[in-house]
């Protein structure tokens, strides 16, 4: 927001919150009943493809976002290298306000001009004139509109809001207060009124220069550049019609400089160009792919998941997650991703953070977690984790963690199948399991003198088995077979605290995946769940507390964290993805995976030392239905 908030700040419809587009319902109701009732030659297809087009521009926005988020974080031709902080993301939440208004203002133009209805679908003399218009009205008052709005009093109320956004996404561009909007909505439709009075307005000619508008302004703001030399240097005069990404991101970072809206035509003229225009072009261009130092492989979770991906929504992929009924109705956007998902046959750069002297991305294998449970699709999932880890060592990375289902027993044996298979890696594997096993520990209440150990008792179950069985706290165990396996790795004195338990009145249940709904529901009243899996488990006793997964604090000098961990809150990692960075800072020149499991005292101890911090959460906070 701004620093000093004007009047007419706010959209009028902000106190409906998701619901605000609600407020087309009886246009698009009554353009859509026109377009089936009426015949063919009294149909209006310019009412009823208004609605289509709100749709096609919020697709448009959709695939810039996610090019820039793809592109920045891989790093070649980055502009700007600072992170997104989780304030920017909520502030730039709102961003299809500006589509929403566009569509209001069309069909109110629709209902009160009659020259705007039943436009024909091209005519020449209409583009012509909105060109013409464009380059010699609108660009000429936008500069000055906007040299206007860089005054104290108007900066300070309206356009600070604007330029909060150092580092720019392509949702930034349209990210203003409400009276803002509607200054540039009347400078907008110069071109677009000045065509529908003299007859001249077509479909083509409102649609393109809608578009044009929206490809120039997420262009200008999505922090790489992407416009190649060699087209000013075919023709030299383009540098005063077009803008680059460089040359308004320097508006972003010196203020007073490169005013244009997309033609540099003006600053040229008026002497506001900035300097370093051509060299920080230059640079950005030269610019290549970020070689990491750590990275975190990571999957797909759910189908609904990749619009958790920061790629997807940096809005979802910034909260808690909860399930959205209204995804449902985005089915074949969904169902079009699963099939992407499916063919698409590499792992992908999701994300990037910067920690001290380490550079860290986050790389995504494209499948679900219903492809890890299917037998067949094994051998298939470790050739796409064994590309990435050989990817990996390729590119110098110091250290990989294998995140979620990445690291199965079932699987790949905890990532020993690659160990062994490749033995001259020089990218060292790490599945987190000492540090998980140290933040577990930790999360028991003080005083426990008893646990249930529950579901799949897997490499972390033995070692949080050990490690209680050595301080005295009896572990008790409800399968027989797996007590007997966890037995045959206790020495005698260890052994006699782990009890084959026939009773469930434990109050402390230590819980891995694969808990059946019918064991929780023999808990005690009051009990506490902690889960030591990767998944939090699924919630079905409101009269027992459930812990989140094991995970950490993230020091403050990391900005926008992401990933497919949306369970998780704000700023707070998964103590198996901590582990890697932990292993990057103190260059341990070891794997941490198969049966290898690093010291679990010292990585907890070094995890502190690094600023990370343990999680407290409150009873249901971390839950996944």
């Amino acid at each position: 927001m701004a620093s000093k908030p004007g009047i007419l700040t706010d959209w009028p419809w902000k106190p409906l919150g998701s619901f605000k587009y609600v407020i087309l319902a009886p246009w698009m109701a009554h353009g859509t009943y026109q377009f089936i009732a009426k015949g063919p030659g009294e149909r209006d297809f310019s009412y009823f493809l208004i609605l289509p087009f709100l749709l096609e521009r919020m697709l448009h926005n959709q695939i810039w976002i996610s090019l820039s988020r793809h592109r920045t974080a891989k790093g070649n031709n980055r502009i700007l290298d600072r992170g997104i902080e989780f304030e920017q993301v909520d502030r730039e939440s709102n961003w299809d306000d500006q589509i929403l208004l566009t569509a209001i203002l069309l069909y109110m133009t629709h209902w009160t001009i009659p020259q705007a209805s039943h436009l024909p679908f091209w005519k020449t003399d209409g583009v012509i004139i909105t060109v013409l218009i464009h380059a010699l009205v609108v660009e000429y008052i936008y500069y000055w509109l906007h040299r206007a709005l860089h005054h104290h009093f108007l900066y300070s109320r309206y356009h600070s809001h604007h330029h909060s956004s150092i580092v720019t996404e392509p949702i930034s561009s349209i990210v203003h207060p409400f009276a803002e909007h509607i200054a540039y909505a009347m400078l907008f439709a110069i071109p677009m009124y000045t065509t529908v009075l003299t007859r001249t307005a077509s479909i083509a000619s409102i649609v393109a220069y809608t578009t044009y508008i929206d490809f120039m302004n997420n262009m200008g703001h999505c922090n790489f550049e992407l416009i190649p030399s060699r087209l000013f240097t075919i023709f030299p005069p383009l540098k005063y019609l077009m803008y680059t990404p460089s040359f308004h991101s320097l508006h972003h970072t010196q203020f007073r400089t490169n005013y244009c809206l997309f033609m540099p035509i003006y600053d040229y003229i008026y002497g506001t160009m900035d300097e370093s225009t051509n060299a920080t072009y230059e640079t950005s261009l030269q610019k290549v792919e970020d070689s990491p130092d750590v990275v975190h492989l990571t999957h797909m979770t759910t189908v609904e998941s990749i619009y958790h991906l920061r790629l997807g929504s940096a809005s979802l992929a910034s909260r808690h997650y909860s399930p959205k009924r209204y995804l449902r109705i985005m089915w074949p956007l969904t169902l079009a991703s699963v099939v992407w998902t499916w063919t698409y046959g590499h792992s992908f750069v999701l994300e990037r953070n910067a920690f001290k002297k380490l550079k860290l991305q986050s790389w995504v294998i494209p499948r679900y977690n219903v492809h890890y449970r299917l037998p067949w699709r094994t051998e298939a999932i470790n050739a796409l984790i064994e590309e990435a880890i050989l990817d990996a060592n390729q590119k110098g990375v110091k250290v990989l963690t294998l995140g979620l289902l990445n690291q199965g027993e079932k699987l790949n044996e905890h990532g020993e199948l690659f160990i062994q298979k490749h033995r001259d890696l020089r990218t060292k594997l790490v599945d987190g399991s000492s540090l998980a096993v140290a933040v577990v520990l930790r999360s028991i209440p003080k005083g426990t003198s008893q646990v249930l150990l529950g579901g799949n008792l897997n490499k972390l179950a033995c070692a949080i088995a050990h490690a209680l069985c050595a301080t005295g706290i009896q572990v008790n165990v409800a399968s027989k077979d797996e007590h007997e396996k966890l037995k045959r790795s206790l020495n005698g004195k260890e052994g006699g605290n782990l009890i084959h338990s026939r009773t469930f009145s434990q109050k402390i249940w230590l819980v891995g995946d694969e808990l059946a709904e019918e064991e929780q529901k023999k808990a005690p009243k009051g009990t506490l769940f902690i889960p030591f899996s990767q998944f939090p488990p699924k919630q079905i006793r409101k009269d027992c507390l459930y812990h989140g997964t094991p995970a950490m604090i993230a020091p403050k000098s990391f900005n926008n964290l992401d990933s497919c961990e949306n369970w998780l809150p704000r700023r707070v990692m998964s103590a198996w993805r901590v582990a890697g960075i932990v292993h990057a800072l103190e260059g341990w020149n070891v794997n941490e995976c198969g049966s290898m499991m690093f010291d679990i005292e010292k990585a907890w101890e070094a995890s502190l030392q690094h600023g990370f911090r343990p999680l407290v959460l409150r009873p249901c906070e971390a839950t996944r239905d």
